[in-house]
């Protein structure tokens, strides 16, 4: 599959942080398989995916079976596809493909700014 990095120009971050007092309150935003601003398709069904989450970019898959597996981009790309694999669904999607599409998002989100 010929991977190719998608922007999605009408997202719209939610509202995760907040003050309470003098503190500051970061909660996980409502994710779902449509809340994202980087994505590479690795199957017809499956993509990697690169979304605001506490003030970087979290990288996962988009669809997952537990909800909450994804690492922050500025992780090291082997640990961030070793701590998602197991959402891929689909033993035919290569290794390497989601290697190469973390790095897209990687080098997509190293200087982009949403707020």
């Amino acid at each position: 599959m010929k991977l190719q990095l998608e922007m999605n120009k009408e997202f719209i971050p939610s509202d995760d942080t907040f003050k309470l007092g003098d503190k500051v309150v970061m909660i996980t935003p409502a994710i779902n398989e449509d809340y994202w601003i980087f994505r590479v398709k690795v199957s017809k069904e499956q993509s990697i995916v690169g979304f605001p989450k506490f003030g970087t970019v979290g990288v996962g898959f988009a669809k997952e079976t537990d909800w909450n597996a994804n690492l922050p981009f500025s992780c090291d790309s082997e640990k961030i596809y070793n701590h998602i694999r197991h959402n891929k669904g689909n033993k035919n999607i290569r290794r390497a493909d989601c290697l190469k599409a973390i790095t897209m998002i990687q080098k997509a989100a190293h200087n982009f700014k949403y707020r």
